[in-house]
């Protein structure tokens, strides 16, 4: 068995878990999130956690077991406390601006980037350089940023475009004559 599958989620207060038709819910203060079960993988809500065991020994059902504890951990921590990622634009006259549903993006191109923002992620601009993605779907939440990220990513030289907070971009010595 999966030593990560071995641990059981505890569902904090304010939680809900349903498991029913091959379907596991999630539900708590930041929203409803679901996740389809693997036929391998056994999942049953005992004493207030969530337990995962592998039907079976095959490799498979070992490592799906591992995973969807790993998925169901994180929608339990999503709905309870929610997840954010926060982007900056380094780089002379690169700006942001959330309205509603779309970021407007100014990266230096000769046209103006507007970035639609799907349903279940709220997108904030503190600064003009900052971006700050929430949402209770980590991989949601992950994949919008890496969506903006992909327009203008880091260049080496100087290090202009949009990188996470905490990354951290390498800069190249240019070359002398």
């Amino acid at each position: 068995m999966s030593r990560v599958a071995k641990n059981p989620v505890t569902i904090p207060a304010g939680v809900e878990v349903n498991i029913a038709a091959g379907e596991i819910v999630v539900k708590g203060p930041k929203g409803s999130l679901a996740q389809p079960i693997v036929t391998d993988v056994t999942v049953k809500v005992e004493n207030g956690s969530v337990v995962f065991e592998a039907n079976g020994n095959s490799k498979f059902a070992r490592s799906m077991s591992g995973t969807l504890r790993a998925l169901v951990n994180n929608m339990v921590n999503g709905v309870s406390k929610g997840f954010e990622r926060k982007l900056t634009l380094v780089g002379v006259g690169y700006r942001a601006q959330a309205q509603g549903e779309v970021l407007n993006l100014s990266l230096g191109f000769s046209h103006p980037v507007a970035h639609a923002i799907p349903k279940g992620i709220t997108c904030e601009t503190p600064t003009q350089t900052e971006i700050l993605l929430k949402g209770a779907d980590k991989q949601l939440v992950g994949q919008v940023a890496a969506e903006i990220r992909a327009y203008r990513s880091p260049e080496p030289y100087k290090g202009k475009g949009v990188r996470y907070a905490d990354e951290v971009v390498v800069i190249k010595e240019t070359k002398k004559k």
